[in-house]
């Protein structure tokens, strides 16, 4: 049986661990506390005055200013947040951090009977962000759907846009250091102890390749402390999540063309591609650094062929970021998207989705790509049937009605929520467990679309001018009119059907 060691905090408190390492990283060894609820992970060089200066703020004013004022608990599940800072009795310095969730630990690891023997192990985002690993080389069981990745996008930029709100930048958000579960939309931060804060703590590390911002590579070059150096911030955290929610949902890297910039030495190639040279794969106006086809692997296909599978299929929110993050943005960091926006831009997404009518489809799910016959661009299964589509508008000073640039795509057992029916209501981490619940729904019955009023007081029938009680429902047909709300910011929805 292995020894419990002992390690104390800050204010002399005892920590114990099991004497064992069970992981060990490029910079700390970890141990397990005696309970397994936590891990003790321990630098092995020595931190000096700066670096414990940080971790005593991480653990201690940062970590409290998120997680022990109102709403704090929700940022639990999407962070994984050291809680002490621990020195042991040789003096190295380590941090107490809880353990990961049992979701973020492979259950079937990968196919055939698990040959890489991956089970148990941790789902490291890079396991999803390629064609290969994610369609070759694992189970099917843990692959989730492409509505997977959307959720998964939304907590990963809601997370990371509350840490750029506290004023610090991740410096090293890579697939590395971000877990994810697709089986049911999860993820999670980690590697919280290098965090930035800027003008106080700079990075210890400039990033992971792929993920690293061209400003960064152009100046690493240059000596840390000339003023022309660029450093990991929250500019770069913008690029580093556009790249992850690129990657997450079309299983390529938005820079890695095949465009050759130094055919004799690799390492400069490398520095140009991701650096000074960097230029987006899908650019409408400069189409040298797109992916050749004739080079691709048929495990790539179809998500490396741009033209089967162009970026356009991520909806006309997403593809106006990506347009920002790889195209305005890339060498122009103030023009990057926020998370914030990012975060709004993928709720709006979420209404645009539509079930593959083709069950044998992998994807399972697609955006309506605003034509009169849509169809998966996954398994190219066309829609059949009726499609009814809610355009949203909604009340301003006056009471005028505008378009909000919002549209609903209706399915069977799609569900109505009060952000649908008053653009006032915002479903982030701050809305109260009352108003996540569903307020309607829609069916098709005998051959008609109807909305099913669970809990909106006012709806209201406009064309047939009428109320729509609680209980009752209206049918849903080209021209209908539907209002859900008086209140100010509340909706009214134009129907079409395609």
């Amino acid at each position: 049986m292995s020894n419990i060691a002992t390690a104390k905090t800050a204010d002399g408190r005892v920590v114990e661990y099991v004497d064992e390492i069970i992981a060990s990283g490029g910079m700390k060894d970890v141990y397990f506390t005696p309970d397994r609820q936590h891990v003790a992970a321990f630098f092995r060089d020595e931190q000096n005055q700066d670096a414990l200066d940080r971790l005593g703020m991480i653990t201690g004013r940062y970590r409290e200013n998120i997680f022990e004022k109102q709403g704090g608990k929700y940022w639990e599940s999407l962070f994984r947040w050291p809680v002490e800072t621990i020195v042991r009795a040789d003096d190295k310095v380590g941090i107490l951090v809880p353990v990961y969730q049992p979701h973020f630990f492979f259950s079937h690891g990968s196919a055939n009977g698990d040959f890489l023997n991956i089970k148990g192990r941790e789902k490291e985002g890079k396991w999803f962000s390629s064609p290969t690993n994610r369609y070759k080389y694992l189970d099917q069981r843990e692959r989730g759907d492409w509505s997977s990745y959307i959720k998964i996008s939304i907590a990963l930029s809601r997370a990371v846009r509350r840490l750029h709100a506290a004023g610090l930048a991740h410096s090293d958000l890579s697939y590395k250091n971000v877990l994810i579960d697709p089986v049911k939309g999860n993820a999670c931060i980690i590697d919280i102890d290098g965090l930035v804060v800027p003008g106080k703590y700079p990075p210890d590390v400039v990033g992971t390749p792929d993920f690293i911002a061209p400003e960064v590579i152009m100046t690493s070059h240059l000596e840390r402390q000339d003023p022309g150096r660029k450093l990991p911030s929250i500019y770069t955290d913008r690029h580093a999540l556009s790249v992850l929610i690129y990657m997450y949902l079309l299983l390529r890297h938005p820079l890695r063309g095949d465009k050759v910039h130094d055919v004799d030495d690799p390492v400069r190639d490398e520095e140009l591609s991701m650096g000074e040279k960097a230029l987006f794969i899908e650019h409408p106006l400069d189409q040298s650094n797109k992916i050749k086809r004739e080079y691709v692997r048929e495990s790539e296909l179809p998500w490396k062929d741009t033209e089967k599978i162009p970026y356009t299929i991520t909806g006309p929110y997403l593809k106006q970021l990506f347009d920002r993050a790889f195209i305005e943005g890339l060498h122009n960091p103030a023009k990057r998207p926020t998370a914030d926006e990012w975060e709004h831009a993928l709720i709006k997404t979420v209404d645009l989705m539509q079930p593959c009518q083709n069950p044998q489809c992998t994807e399972k799910w697609y955006l309506f790509d605003n034509t009169r016959k849509p169809a998966c661009p996954f398994c190219k299964t066309e829609y059949r049937g009726s499609l009814p589509i809610l355009n949203l508008y909604s009340s301003h000073v006056g009471g005028k009605f505008k378009p909000d640039n919002h549209r609903l795509m209706v399915y069977t057992e799609q569900s109505l929520f009060k952000w649908h029916i008053n653009r006032r209501v915002i479903p982030n981490e701050r809305l109260p467990a009352g108003d996540r619940k569903r307020v309607g729904y829609f069916i098709f019955h005998n051959g008609r679309w109807l909305l099913v009023n669970e809990n909106i007081p006012e709806l209201y029938d406009c064309v047939g001018k009428k109320s729509v009680p609680i209980g009752n429902h209206i049918t849903l047909e080209e021209g209908s009119q539907i209002l859900f709300s008086k209140e100010e910011g509340g909706r009214l929805a134009f129907v079409q059907l395609v």
